[in-house]
């Protein structure tokens, strides 16, 4: 092996070893947190029927999910949440069509969900907008894409610390985003929002608390 490449694979490793062993457990810390977790419930009280989650992580939400749920998919790219999230699954009694594959091409067919749900998943996908695609052609006609973001501060000078910090904040939170304006990217993908509100994210600084919670629809 050359020895040119010696320090990059092993940042390679490093982060491999970081987002699959200390990623996940840094996201089952934030279980713990009440407030956050009472924000999971009131972005998945809308949810009913067909629901597929993206960026399922070590399947957090399952604790929140409302009887109308009739069934549950969920996929997510990082192989160190699967152990995570299935014994999560078994200790709740929850069935659930788990896939690990990326957001931004879904192995599932078209209008074949009720309801899609992000939570804190928007800010971390590399093409968010191909994702977004996705949801739309997932959702059936009338369908909800429900979601809890962080992301664009409203405030222009935070803004410009979020523009200015972005780079560095991605290769410390795996791959995060905190300047990402989620409103006007759910415009974008063709889903109406129905509903929004602005609540800040716990134990979060003021660049990547600024949060956006709430339902989108696909037109009939």
């Amino acid at each position: 092996m050359p020895l040119t490449n010696a320090p990059w694979r092993c940042s390679v490793r490093i982060m491999g070893f970081y987002s699959e062993r200390i990623f996940p457990r840094l996201m089952e810390w934030s279980a713990s947190d009440a407030r956050l977790n009472t924000l999971r419930a009131r972005a998945l009280a809308p949810a009913s029927g067909r629901v597929l989650e993206i960026g399922f992580g070590t399947g957090i939400n399952l604790e929140h999910y409302p009887t109308a749920v009739a069934s549950i998919a969920a996929i997510d790219p990082n192989p160190g949440m699967a152990r995570l999230a299935r014994e999560r699954a078994t200790r709740l009694g929850r069935q659930v069509d788990h896939r690990q594959g990326s957001a931004e091409k879904l192995p599932f067919d078209a209008a074949s969900f009720d309801c899609v749900l992000s939570t804190l998943t928007l800010c971390s996908i590399p093409d968010v907008r191909s994702a977004l695609a996705e949801v739309h052609r997932v959702l059936r006609p009338g369908g909800a894409f429900l979601f809890l973001e962080h992301g664009r501060h409203p405030s222009p000078n935070i803004r410009r610390w979020q523009d200015r910090i972005d780079p560095w904040w991605g290769k410390l939170f795996d791959g995060c985003h905190i300047n990402r304006d989620i409103a006007q990217l759910v415009s974008d993908a063709g889903l109406q929002t129905a509903s929004i509100t602005h609540p800040l994210l716990p134990k979060a600084p003021s660049i990547a608390s600024y949060c956006y919670l709430g339902r989108a629809q696909r037109e009939q």
